[in-house]
């Protein structure tokens, strides 16, 4: 293909005057022997169409408003600026949230499409999306359709340009949604959960078929098996999967037995052939990023866990003022606040409490199936542990994992076996009993459920992962759900004494009670 010339500073074209470029460019004004065409993104396509090499606008003209992207988070926006239709499988940690954010702010100033609807897991909606809506595009609005359904309603009646959703939320206001036309534009976060053939996949189905411009994200687009990507790929390009699920699995799939499926040797190929046009980067090739990243994952409370937190720290607060808490047993209370955003907090009788902590056990599921690598989970209490096994089990997660706390006997063979096989993809384990001398950089992810207040402990069992013989780039994920875990983590890295930080938390409190009562 013979390239083209471009005018940068023109946003222009300068196209060769033939028969075919005047029959796609008939008002395009002409400058010794080629035609002056915009640089936009139809014309580029357009101009590709009559057999010319022509680079992407969107490399040339965006300003990449909110900062600068990696290389690899443009090479994603070029492809979803170029396919209505397509898949960005990056791995967690490389950007997918910006890219298509940008990829959506290009088009729509280009007139291609007009406000984005984004579908979401729930925990994300707030933080990370509307968020980084603020960040990633100054200037764009935002309105998160969460709540009743009256409420939902009344939010999509504001105008805005990007409007988010959860997933399963949409069915709830869906024929208010198929009734604005000005939305051209859908957003899937998390594909993977239409994996299946459920009701919330079928109706996901008809009502993609609404939009102009249909993009899915997702990190693991193929949690169990390779027919998880038929239900994904039947929302967002139904044209390069069969028609029915049975002939997905006849293609990816060999029958051992009446009840037993095993993978064709070319399954993986094939399927992620059904998932195109895509792009897949991982951490490890952006370049531009430190060999450890540690970030929070920000989660909410369920309204259960919220109820007992407030009331929890209200009894603090009271305690403070009386100089009941010293800092002397601050740690018990601040294990209290900790426990109760974990989901299972200590009592006399029976041993533990039952909180409803599903946001904050789906994202941690959400996280351990994305990770390519292997995951170490830190949870410093061993009920907590066992319960947490014990919701992966009833969900049946897909992934295999291992548990390691004091009554753990058999921890050297658990701790060999995860470094030295494919056996258990993610290890649940008290940070106590991981700390010290071992290697584990099978891991390449190690995600805090809740934290711990010892900087010792933390710092050596972050330094499992990042030992000789670690090939690729790690990350430490906290996931945070209120205040007193957000200053215990911004305490661990800056090496501050959390008791005092409590009792800091816990008189600003106060004073806010206080000033609200004047």
């Amino acid at each position: 293909m013979m390239p083209i010339i471009v005018s940068q500073a023109n946003k222009a074209l300068l196209v060769p005057d033939t028969p075919g470029a005047r029959t796609l460019f008939p008002s395009a004004p002409l400058l010794d022997s080629n035609l002056v065409v915009p640089h936009g993104m139809r014309e580029t396509l357009l101009v590709r169409h009559l057999g010319y090499k022509c680079p992407n606008p969107v490399a040339l003209h965006y300003n990449w408003c909110g900062g600068k992207p990696f290389a690899i988070q443009q090479d994603t926006v070029k492809m979803l600026t170029e396919n209505a239709h397509a898949y960005v499988l990056n791995h967690m940690g490389t950007g997918k949230t910006k890219t298509a954010l940008w990829a959506w702010d290009f088009l729509n100033k280009e007139g291609l499409t007009r406000r984005v609807l984004v579908v979401a897991p729930l925990s994300t909606l707030n933080f990370v999306w509307a968020r980084e809506v603020f960040s990633t595009l100054p200037g764009r609005t935002v309105r998160v359709l969460h709540g009743t359904r009256q409420e939902r309603l009344d939010m999509l009646a504001q105008d805005a340009d990007i409007y988010v959703i959860n997933h399963d939320g949409v069915k709830t206001i869906a024929e208010a949604l198929l009734t604005r036309p000005d939305i051209t534009c859908l957003i899937l976060d998390e594909l993977a959960v239409y994996r299946n053939n459920s009701d919330r996949s079928k109706q996901m189905r008809k009502f993609a078929k609404k939009f102009e411009i249909v993009w899915g994200l997702t990190g693991a687009p193929m949690p169990n098996e390779p027919t998880d990507v038929w239900g994904q790929a039947q929302i967002v390009t139904p044209n390069t999967v069969p028609k029915y699920q049975s002939h997905a699995r006849d293609l990816l799939m060999t029958r051992i037995n009446p009840y037993i499926w095993k993978p064709r040797p070319n399954a993986v190929e094939l399927a992620f052939q059904m998932l195109q046009p895509s792009v897949r980067y991982a951490l490890d090739d952006v370049v531009e990023l430190p060999e450890v990243i540690s970030r929070n994952i920000d989660v909410d409370l369920t309204p259960q866990q919220k109820k007992v937190y407030d009331k929890v720290l209200k009894e603090l607060t009271v305690m403070v003022a009386d100089q009941q808490i010293t800092v002397l047993n601050a740690g018990a209370a601040m294990n209290k606040l900790l426990q109760i955003a974990g989901g299972w907090v200590y009592s006399i009788n029976p041993d533990f409490v039952r909180l409803d902590a599903s946001n904050r056990l789906a994202a941690l599921i959400d996280l351990i199936r994305s990770a390519d690598q292997k995951v170490l989970v830190a949870v410093p209490y061993r009920h907590m542990i066992e319960g947490i096994g014990g919701v992966f089990d009833r969900l049946k997660v897909g992934f295999d994992y291992c548990t390691v706390h004091g009554d753990t006997t058999d921890r050297e063979a658990i701790f060999h076996q995860f470094q030295n096989s494919d056996k258990f993809h993610a290890m649940l384990a008290h940070p106590a009993c991981v700390h010290h001398g071992l290697t584990l950089t099978r891991a390449t992810r190690i995600i805090w459920y809740i934290p711990i207040t010892s900087l010792d402990v933390y710092d050596q069992f972050n330094a499992r992962i990042t030992r000789i013989g670690q090939s690729h780039k790690q990350e430490i994920l906290h996931l945070v759900g209120t205040p007193v875990e957000r200053k215990i983590y911004h305490g661990l890295r800056t090496h501050q004494k959390l008791q005092e930080q409590l009792l800091g938390m816990i008189e600003e409190a106060t004073q806010a009670r206080r000033d609200k009562g004047k």
